[in-house]
């Protein structure tokens, strides 16, 4: 109930204090909207707020999609008008100076490097989502892959999304030089959900660990 809660309305430390989602979403509105008045409005006076959360709210709705600054763009254009791909641009860089946002670039393990387009994005907190989306449920995978990376984040030196291929793994988390790779399913209890989750892993012809996280079950080191 408590990982469900935090996966709804996310880490902020007074919304343990709130039992309605009409007091959660008034608080998170007054935190996101502090945050911008007084940290984005500074720094960017010249900034068309409407379109910086239009902005914001289209990340929220698609965290953990590969996208780039010209698909925000192109995204943006069917919720409410054109947002060029420049003013995308510092919409993203101002809410990733705030620490509302972080991005997760792409990195090729076969040659290893990293990717210069193509990255991920994820909220600093998902309380962000509800408040900014309305939304309770759905899209339980992509939020739940929020959480891993956030903790992977503080774990580890740094983190990307990795690329084997035509595969994904969902992130590549380096400590010391040695990388660890991670996988993140809601749930891995079909044949075909099994394959598509561990092939990529298969593929990464090291000894260094790799690991399948969901809901229910961890795995780690597929042979």
């Amino acid at each position: 109930t408590l990982f469900d809660r935090y996966l709804t309305y996310g880490g902020m430390p007074y919304t343990v204090n709130l039992a309605d989602e009409q007091s959660i979403s008034d608080y998170l509105g007054g935190v996101f909207n502090t945050v911008v008045m007084v940290d984005v409005a500074r720094r960017h006076p010249r900034m068309n707020m409407q379109a910086f959360q239009r902005t914001a709210s289209f990340l929220a709705d698609n965290i953990g999609n590969v996208t780039s600054l010209s698909r925000i763009s192109s995204g943006l254009k069917g919720v409410g008008g054109t947002v060029s791909v420049g003013a995308v641009s510092e919409y993203v860089g101002a809410l990733m100076e705030n620490y509302l946002l972080c991005k997760a670039p792409r990195f090729n393990i076969k040659g290893r490097e990293y990717l210069e387009t193509l990255e991920k994005y994820y909220l600093e907190d998902l309380g962000f989502r509800f408040w900014l989306l309305g939304k309770r449920q759905g899209d339980i995978g992509h939020r739940i892959e929020n959480v891993v990376y956030l903790e992977l984040l503080r774990r580890f030196t740094n983190v990307s999304v990795g690329k084997i291929g035509q595969a994904e793994v969902d992130f590549v988390a380096v400590k010391d030089g040695i990388p660890t790779y991670v996988q993140v399913a809601q749930s891995v209890m079909s044949e075909d959900a099994r394959k598509r989750e561990f092939s990529p892993l298969r593929a990464i012809k090291n000894n260094h660990p790799k690991i399948l996280l969901t809901l229910c079950l961890l795995y780690t080191s597929p042979s």
